[in-house]
């Protein structure tokens, strides 16, 4: 379900979400997967050649980097978050399933940085479903000219 809130159970489901995303907004889409305790990024005291987590299961991780600007990396955690980098800004612990709303606004122009003059600061700001948003802290030396062009 491209539009609503969906359901992500897991990471594949979320890399399908996000190639639909791509194919609507017309952007390239570059996927990496790490597969295994061994090589997912919140794992590095599993050891070498431990696949699974205690548990038996196998965590699943996957890099997703979108082409054009702005520029958008989606790193899809097998706990059911992500990290969303626009332009430089990163944007932590974001629920899987509204990765794609998160991502909607940013590609539909609803994302837009706000000013502060004192203390001086900016923030990206993502309005997401549900009358929330998501506001991340955004340093002067990361303001690119596609934030700065964004700027209320």
């Amino acid at each position: 379900m491209i539009n609503g809130m969906e359901h992500l159970p897991t990471t594949e489901a979320a890399v399908t979400a996000l190639r639909e995303l791509a194919d609507l907004y017309g952007r390239e889409i570059e996927v990496t997967h790490d597969i295994g305790a061994d090589r997912t990024s919140r794992r590095t005291a599993a050891g070498v050649g431990v696949s699974t987590d205690p548990d038996g299961s196998l965590p699943h991780e996957a890099y997703v980097k979108f082409g054009g600007l702005p520029r958008i990396g989606v790193r899809l955690y097998p706990e059911d978050d992500a990290l969303i980098d626009v332009e430089g800004v990163e944007c932590p612990d974001i629920p899987r399933d509204e990765v794609p709303a998160f991502l909607r606004s940013v590609f539909d122009g609803l994302a837009h940085v706000r000013s502060r003059r004192f203390p001086p600061g900016y923030f990206l700001i993502v309005p997401l479903p549900g009358d929330r948003t998501h506001k991340e802290f955004i340093p002067l030396l990361l303001l690119t000219p596609w934030l700065s062009a964004r700027v209320r």
